[in-house]
């Protein structure tokens, strides 16, 4: 592949705010290892239930403030009310944050659907366009695989189509392993009328048990050739490693060669996975 197609292609790294010094030092050491392959944007978590709320903003001025690279929160609208959602996107917007994740966000244990004022994606996108104009460039998350949640593809994509509406500029997907499950829904979102940029989510291998139950838990499928050689290494983490960066790349070049408009990296806080995968691909670093 021309590395001209790779050095044009916007690339973004995703983090999780952690509950420890040591934690939040191990996080700041990847921002600035992946800050050098001049990604467009880093990206924080927000926990369930707005339940990592404080630790996220923390985290996403600590990180913009260390690496120079715009940093954008996830904001969810379960649990949190409009005045709530209201102070935090002025304050982001004093820090001179320009992007945001706007997302449903995960229920807690115990808590009911009814949660917040705001119950859908959609809603949020719709209250931070209405409170902010354009200032924030505006991401949501689309599903190839289809939402877990969702009957089906038609109503999932109905969902995606109605945050789009709202106000959304792009959407980054959950993580797959099929690249034409990524191709196949966006010729369905054109269908539809979507004409979003919808930038592919990508999830290194490091671990199989770990990426085994994410797996379950937001119905991303693991094909099965790839489960059954993950398995067969049991113990072996450099085997496994090793065979995940070469099924990772390879799964970027396609995606890169259809034409899809970035990369949005899901660290887990570890840099050395994505450098390999960067550095396989190409990509140029400052």
């Amino acid at each position: 592949m021309a590395n001209t197609i790779i050095n044009n292609t916007p690339i973004s790294f995703e983090f999780f705010p952690t509950k420890t010094e040591d934690g939040a030092r191990k996080l700041e050491l990847s921002a600035l290892s992946l800050a050098k392959y001049q990604p467009e944007f880093f990206s924080v978590t927000y926990g369930a239930g707005g339940s990592t709320r404080d630790r996220t903003l923390e985290t996403v001025l600590s990180t913009q403030n260390q690496t120079l690279i715009a940093t954008a929160p996830h904001l969810s609208c379960v649990g949190d009310s409009r005045e709530q959602i209201k102070e935090l996107l002025n304050f982001y917007r004093t820090q001179g944050v320009k992007r945001i994740v706007a997302l449903r966000g995960d229920l807690p244990s115990g808590m009911g659907r009814d949660s917040g004022e705001l119950r859908y994606a959609n809603e949020l996108v719709e209250f931070i366009r209405a409170e902010t104009n354009d200032h924030f460039h505006i991401e949501v998350a689309a599903y190839p695989e289809v939402h877990p949640q969702a009957p089906n593809m038609e109503k999932d994509l109905e969902n995606f189509k109605r945050k789009v509406d709202a106000g959304a500029d792009s959407a980054i997907t959950q993580y797959f392993f099929n690249a034409d499950s990524y191709f196949y829904f966006l010729e369905r979102t054109r269908a539809f009328g979507i004409d979003v940029p919808v930038i592919p989510g990508i999830m290194p291998i490091t671990n199989y048990t770990r990426l085994a139950r994410f797996s379950d838990a937001c119905g991303a499928e693991i094909p099965r050739w790839i489960r059954k050689q993950l398995e067969a290494y049991g113990d072996d983490i450099t085997s496994i490693k090793k065979f995940g960066e070469e099924v990772v790349t390879q799964l970027c070049e396609k995606l890169l060669e259809g034409g899809a408009p970035g990369l949005h990296f899901y660290t887990l806080n570890q840099a050395t996975p994505c450098q390999g995968i960067c550095d396989n691909l190409g990509i140029s670093v400052s």
